[in-house]
């Protein structure tokens, strides 16, 4: 599923951000608030189950968007997010945009850059902000459907000591209640308010090297 915000009008010059659809309520709060002037577009953040799945739909977006867009196309995706081999720099210089600096939509609501590794030295939290934990929800839904049991999707997050939310939205409490429900099987360490703020600066800085370079 393919989820589209973008009225392409021809000579508008906007920037147009494509991302994973993790970051929507940030993105789109953003615009709505004025801090962003940019189109829109998202692709469903559950085709991240699986690599292949996400590069062959974010491929089709971005096929549509560049022939149909008139202003610059910024891609909102980590370094990480096609595999650990530098997939996705592979994937923006073949489309000749620019990306964000982010190693995945964590690391833009932490501050991007690396961020998230600093945050996480450990690999052992779970970072979630209201995307991510629709995505999981849903994940643990497919999952059970499809036959493993509650016992074989908890040894997944084995090695996790806990979930850090990632308040954005000022919707802490309510991320807490839908973690609480979720079935996850995680303690919640902590809250963290990280506001909207990093993902604007993180955006901001890719849309300006975008129109300064191209």
């Amino acid at each position: 599923m393919l989820t589209w915000r973008c009225v392409v009008t021809s000579g508008n010059g906007k920037v147009c951000l494509v991302s994973c659809s993790v970051l929507k309520d940030e993105l789109q709060r953003l615009v709505k608030d004025g801090q962003l002037d940019a189109e829109l577009v998202f692709v469903s953040k559950y085709f991240h189950v699986d690599y292949e799945t996400l590069e062959t739909n974010l491929r089709k977006v971005l096929d549509v968007t560049l022939k149909r867009f008139c202003g610059k196309v910024v891609l909102v995706y980590g370094d990480l997010c096609l595999g650990q081999n530098g997939e996705m720099k592979k994937l923006t210089d073949e489309y000749g945009i620019t990306k964000v600096n982010a190693a995945n939509c964590i690391d833009c609501q932490l501050g991007g850059g690396g961020a998230f590794f600093e945050a996480d030295p450990d690999h052992n939290l779970m970072f979630m902000g209201p995307g991510m934990i629709e995505f999981f929800k849903h994940m643990k839904q497919k999952m059970l459907e499809e036959g493993v049991d509650e016992v074989a999707f908890a040894a997944l997050f084995s090695g996790i000591k806990g979930i850090v939310i990632l308040d954005s939205l000022g919707n802490a409490e309510e991320c807490r209640a839908e973690l609480e429900k979720s079935g996850l099987g995680l303690a919640i360490l902590e809250t963290r308010t990280v506001g909207l703020e990093n993902v604007r600066r993180v955006v901001f800085d890719a849309i300006q090297h975008a129109t300064r370079t191209k």
